[in-house]
């Protein structure tokens, strides 16, 4: 057996994160990660977790105690709101109007519940009635929807369909995360039951944590469940006797090794958003928006999304005739600066640029509009050469 090489010490390349995540962390959240680590059981620790799902709690804006960061992606955080509400018999309406919206479908699917989906096109958002239509003809335990469908930067309004949802007697719980802390999202003026975001967009955070928060209507459902949950970890009867299921007692119990340093992060990500404020946060992610908006269409660039459905966080741009949309993204790239492209019927469509987190902010989107322009100018040289040889 010949020698083993030991791979050579890290050393990733700078980049601007402005594609749909993950964006740049706010340095502040990565020096708040390489603090001490301490066990996850350890009297400061359990201190800290009751402070993080303050915190997430005050942006989330709800009192749900059942708040807290998944360890996990924000898919594990969706998945764990589904797993828990939907076992086999069920039924549930999804809407879906791009990726995400078809992933939150198949996720309730393999409860084994009965699904019914509402569809609407890339870039277009449900129709209520839609809702109000499905749920009158027969009735649903879950409603789901995706708030900010990051395929194609469609907003979908919540409170029309919370309000159908509620006419019928039905749970109502919604993919946030391209929404939480980028975009107005206030669970409990709302009446959502149950929510779940991510840490790499608005929260200004690494990727590795899923936070939610499922309110009380929906932890009942929960507690009359006829069979246990088909998943251990991510069972939120278990996972509160670690988390704290009363909000009473500092005992908890083992349930897993929870990600320390990535609590650390959430911590510091969600303290800087509460000392900024919200209501700040999401004046500066539209400012931001508005900036990038305005220098995408001086260079003659149209927005692929109706402006109606624009959101402040995720903008999905029409990829210009003449332009190969890869190779100005591989340009950018090499430029340091990446942004993203289509998924499904958009691929080699669209480009996917993320105003969100430590990334919404005039200097940073100036720096992608300047790399993109000069990108652009370099490709449609290419491509007029090209032309001219044929």
């Amino acid at each position: 057996m010949g020698t083993t090489l030991a791979p050579p010490p890290l050393n990733p390349p700078e980049r601007l994160l402005m594609g749909p995540g993950p964006s740049n962390p706010d340095p502040r959240v990565l020096e708040a990660m390489t603090k001490n680590p301490v066990g996850h059981l350890d009297p400061y620790f359990v201190d800290l977790m009751d402070e993080t799902m303050g915190a997430l709690r005050n942006v989330y804006r709800t009192t749900n105690h059942h708040t807290i960061p998944i360890s996990g992606t924000g898919s594990a955080g969706l998945e764990t709101i589904l797993v828990n509400l939907l076992e086999a018999g069920d039924s549930a309406v999804v809407g879906v109007n791009g990726y995400f919206g078809n992933r939150l479908a198949e996720l309730a699917r393999r409860t084994g519940a009965d699904v019914r989906v509402i569809e609407a096109a890339p870039g277009e958002i449900a129709d209520p009635a839609e809702y109000e239509k499905l749920l009158a003809d027969r009735p649903a335990k879950l409603v789901a929807f995706v708030h900010v469908e990051t395929t194609t930067g469609a907003c979908q309004p919540i409170a029309p369909i919370v309000e159908s949802a509620k006419r019928h007697g039905a749970l109502v719980m919604a993919d946030c995360v391209t929404s939480l802390a980028g975009i107005p999202l206030d669970i409990d003026a709302l009446g959502l039951d149950a929510a779940g975001s991510c840490t790499q967009k608005g929260l200004g955070a690494p990727a590795g944590l899923g936070p939610i928060t499922v309110g009380p209507r929906a932890m009942e459902a929960v507690a009359n469940r006829k069979t246990k949950p088909a998943t251990w970890y991510f069972d939120l009867s278990l996972l509160f006797q670690y988390w704290g299921g009363d909000g009473a007692t500092k005992k908890r119990a083992f349930h897993h090794t929870a990600p320390i340093q990535s609590i650390y992060g959430i911590h510091e990500a969600l303290r800087l958003v509460l000392e900024e404020g919200l209501d700040a946060r999401w004046a500066r992610h539209q400012a931001a928006h508005e900036q990038l908006v305005t220098g995408l269409e001086g260079m003659g660039l149209a927005m692929f999304t109706p402006a109606a459905n624009q959101c402040a966080t995720i903008n999905v741009v029409g990829v210009p005739d003449g332009v190969d949309e890869l190779r100005v993204r591989n340009r950018l790239l090499s430029m340091g600066v990446e942004m993203g492209g289509g998924l499904g019927v958009l691929a080699g469509k669209v480009w996917r640029v993320g105003t969100m987190g430590y990334n919404a902010q005039p200097a940073r989107v100036e720096k992608f509009l300047g790399a993109l322009d000069e990108a652009i100018v370099e490709e449609r040289k290419v491509f007029e050469s090209y032309e001219g040889r044929r």
